[in-house]
C-alpha cells in the first residue's frame, strides 16, 4: 500500500510540474514564483519546490537580474527530438525552405492536433520577414487557411465532430459557424488548396494546400503567407496556388502518396 501511494504522489508532482511549464506562453514568456502560485491554485512552498526541480532539470531558467523564470534549454533539446522523428517534418523542412525562397514570401508546414493546427516548421522570405518563429505555435483551424487545407481531407460528420457547431470570431471575417466552415471546405477540395484573408489577424493572408501521406489520407498542410500587399492575391493567387499545390505534392510524394493510386484524393 506504500508503493501504492507514494507512486500516485510521485505521478502528482509530475502533473503539477507539468502544469507550471504550460503557463508560459508567447504573450506570458517570463514568469515569477508568486504568479505560478496564482495562476496554479497551488501552496507558495510546493511551487517552489517544483520550479526549484524544474530549474535543476534545464527545463527551467531563472533570470539572476529580474528573479523571472522562462523555459529553459531541455524543453528545446526536447521539442528538436520530437520534430526529428516527424515523417512530416523530415519532408516538408525542405521543400518549405524552397518555397519561401522562391516566392520570397513566408512558408509554413502544419499538422492538425484536435481542433487546432500546429506549426513544424516556418521560414521567412525576403518579402515576409518576422523577428519570432512560428515553429511550436498553434492556431485555429477555422480562422486559417492550414486549417482548411487539414479539415479538407474530413467527411462532413467528422468536421463536425472536431470543431462542434460554433467557433470565435477573431476578426469580421472570420468564418464563425458550421454551414459557413463547410462550404470553404466543400471550395477547398474543389480547388485544391484553401486561402484565408484577414480572417485571423487584420492586414494578413494565407493561401495552402493539403499534404497527403502514403494512405491518401490528409496528414498536413502546406502554406504561403504574408502581408496583403506582399500576396497581392487580387494578381497572384493563381500563380501562388500553382507552386503551392506543386510543392505540397512533393511533400506528399515524400511521404509516399502515389497520386495514381488515390485518385479520388486529388
Amino acid at each position: 500500500m506504500a508503493a501504492t501511494g507514494g507512486t500516485a504522489s510521485g505521478t502528482q508532482s509530475v502533473e503539477r510540474a507539468l502544469s507550471l511549464l504550460s503557463y508560459f506562453t508567447d504573450e506570458q514568456p517570463e514568469r515569477r514564483i508568486a504568479e505560478l502560485v496564482e495562476l496554479s491554485g497551488l501552496g507558495q512552498s510546493t511551487v517552489s519546490r517544483l520550479v526549484a526541480a524544474l530549474e535543476s532539470l534545464g527545463y527551467l531558467v531563472r533570470d539572476e537580474r529580474s528573479g523571472l523564470h522562462r523555459i529553459g534549454p531541455k524543453v528545446v533539446e526536447l521539442a528538436g527530438v520530437a520534430l526529428n522523428q516527424s515523417a512530416v517534418h523530415r519532408a516538408g523542412r525542405q521543400v518549405a525552405q524552397n518555397l519561401a525562397h522562391e516566392l520570397g514570401l513566408g512558408a509554413n508546414v502544419a499538422e492538425r492536433h484536435r481542433d487546432r493546427m500546429f506549426y513544424l516548421c516556418h521560414f521567412e522570405g525576403p518579402l515576409a520577414p518576422r523577428t519570432f518563429t512560428l515553429t511550436g505555435r498553434s492556431a485555429p483551424l477555422h480562422a486559417t487557411a492550414m486549417g482548411k487545407a487539414l479539415l479538407s481531407g474530413l467527411a462532413e460528420d467528422e468536421v463536425r465532430d472536431v470543431m462542434g457547431p460554433d467557433y470565435p470570431a477573431y476578426t469580421r471575417k472570420t468564418i464563425t459557424g458550421l454551414a459557413g466552415l463547410l462550404d470553404a471546405l466543400a471550395e477547398t477540395r474543389a480547388r485544391g488548396y484553401a486561402t484565408e484573408v484577414e480572417e485571423l489577424a487584420f492586414g494578413r493572408a494565407c493561401l495552402a494546400a493539403p499534404v497527403r501521406d502514403r494512405s491518401g489520407a490528409v496528414v498536413a498542410a502546406l502554406s504561403v503567407s504574408g502581408s496583403l500587399s506582399a500576396m497581392d492575391l487580387a494578381a497572384r493567387q493563381d500563380t501562388l496556388a500553382a507552386r503551392t499545390v506543386e510543392y505540397a505534392d512533393q511533400i506528399s510524394t515524400g511521404l509516399g502518396f502515389l497520386a495514381h493510386a488515390h485518385p479520388a484524393a486529388l
